[in-house]
């Protein structure tokens, strides 16, 4: 027998190592990072719908149940998706070289069924909330999948713009589990995850923006450069200053540190027309940016509790 025929477990090759490679390559494959950040804005809007509404989650443990699973698998699915259809993409980007579906680990139709799989179960349990539930999460996956990922992602600059829609629904699928999303707060939730995604993906573009170049990908920083990307950071963290004041129900503390959120990152973004370290100031907008949103989501929660 030849060594290439040995088995593997006579190779060294231990179950535990193959689990472990497994797990890696799950997590890859539905972005495990990217899900867990779009599960806070779901239950973050399903727990204030809550509160305004007068109601305990204790009443409405099922729904919320149904809501975040159902939600959290609908994502799943758009994800795995999103990763089908950018193999060719993730092949040429260093970042993405090692999915799954570049490597091969997981072959390309089995990635397909996950997530056409994910996606019909997840929609399935959302269906048991709302319709409205299921209609925001329906619009999430199909702007997510189709209008960004298969339309305007390779072609348009514009496409964060179309992202960013996908994302932003999220605070209005775990509200309207709850109440008609017709409501001031669920609004400005949806609004502050909309334009909080353009600055933090532009971060990501200027970081990235030579693999992005490579793939053939028209983010902003490719097309427009990185003075014009710079501009359209400031503009749209300026956008977001007085959103704390229409969620004033919060409370004073709430309003106050948001605020501060709010001029500090605004401070940061100016502070990029005088640097000369683009990708170092890229990477710190980056940081700021997700830290920005998971606590002042986190906060939103907190701040009804007490």
């Amino acid at each position: 027998m030849g060594i290439n025929e040995i088995p593997s477990s006579e190779k060294g090759e231990t179950p535990l190592l193959n689990i472990s490679t497994l797990i890696r390559d799950l997590k890859a494959l539905f972005k495990a990072y990217v899900l867990l950040a779009n599960v806070l804005p779901v239950f973050t809007g399903l727990w204030l719908a809550l509160h305004f509404s007068g109601k305990s989650i204790v009443d409405y443990w099922e729904i919320a149940l149904l809501t975040i699973i159902g939600s959290t698998m609908v994502m799943a699915g758009a994800l795995i998706l999103n990763n089908w259809y950018d193999v060719d993409i993730d092949t040429v980007m260093e970042r993405t070289k090692n999915r799954p579906t570049v490597t091969g680990n997981i072959p390309l139709k089995v990635v397909l069924s996950m997530g056409i799989a994910f996606t019909i179960l997840g929609f399935i349990l959302l269906l048991f909330t709302t319709v409205e539930t299921t209609i925001y999460g329906f619009v999430g996956w199909f702007t997510y999948v189709f209008l960004y990922t298969i339309w305007s992602k390779r072609r348009y600059t514009f496409n964060t713009i179309i992202g960013s829609v996908s994302g932003a629904v999220t605070p209005l699928i775990g509200w309207a589990a709850v109440e008609s999303s017709l409501h001031i707060v669920p609004i400005i939730l949806f609004l502050i995850l909309f334009i909080f995604q353009m600055p933090h993906t532009f971060a990501i573009a200027m970081k990235k923006c030579k693999e992005y170049t490579a793939a053939g990908v028209a983010m902003l920083p490719v097309v427009r450069g990185f003075k014009v990307t710079k501009v359209q950071i400031i503009v749209y963290v300026a956008c977001l200053l007085p959103f704390p004041f229409f969620l004033a129900p919060l409370g004073t503390t709430f309003v106050v540190i948001a605020t501060i959120f709010n001029v500090g990152w605004l401070a940061v973004s100016i502070s990029g027309l005088f640097t000369k370290n683009d990708l170092k100031w890229a990477h710190v907008i980056f940081l700021y940016s997700v830290n920005y949103i998971t606590i002042l989501f986190l906060l939103m929660v907190i701040v009804t509790i007490f």
